[in-house]
């Protein structure tokens, strides 16, 4: 997976810059970056990059989330996991995952709005990482092979909460 990391850093970088200066300041990445800096540094940081770099409603609202899914997909190759007896390729995992958080804001039971280019966006990333990834190696257990590729792989999918909005 060590290859990988050289996509994988620039997609989480921009989506962190996407959200911390183009979503609200209510995201859990942007308390952490208000505490550890200033309300006003924000504040004064995010005008002067918005204003500057005005950025499309479809790059700051679907992109972030196709972004993970391929970081998501690149760390899952080569990991399984076992639900009920039966072993899962983690590369299913991204997908399944942005379909069903979309269906959970279409059924309201999650925060958001449900957008069907969310869902096109993230396929497509998905799409895109699995062909970087071809590779016949044999799988692991997720959970039983614990080692670098491993921990990457289950913070990967952590990072998820970092978007969590606070109300």
């Amino acid at each position: 997976m060590k290859k990988h990391y050289w996509y994988i850093a620039p997609a989480l970088i921009i989506s962190l810059f996407i959200y911390l200066f183009y979503r609200t300041d209510k995201t859990l990445v942007n308390q952490i970056f208000i505490q550890l800096s200033s309300l006003k540094t924000y504040e004064d940081l995010k005008c002067s990059i918005t204003t500057t770099l005005p950025l499309n409603k479809y790059i700051i609202y679907s992109l972030p989330e196709g972004l993970w899914v391929f970081c998501i997909t690149l760390t899952s190759k080569g990991f399984y996991i076992k639900f009920f007896n039966r072993q899962i390729d983690c590369v299913l995992i991204p997908p399944a995952f942005a379909i069903g958080l979309e269906l959970f804001q279409l059924l309201h039971i999650t925060n958001g709005r449900f957008d069907i280019l969310d869902i096109a966006v993230s396929l497509l990333f998905w799409f895109l990482a699995l062909k970087i990834t071809q590779t016949k190696a044999r799988l692991e257990n997720v959970f039983n092979a614990f080692n670098l590729n491993s921990a990457v792989c289950l913070l990967s999918y952590c990072i998820v909460y970092l978007a969590h909005v606070n109300h």
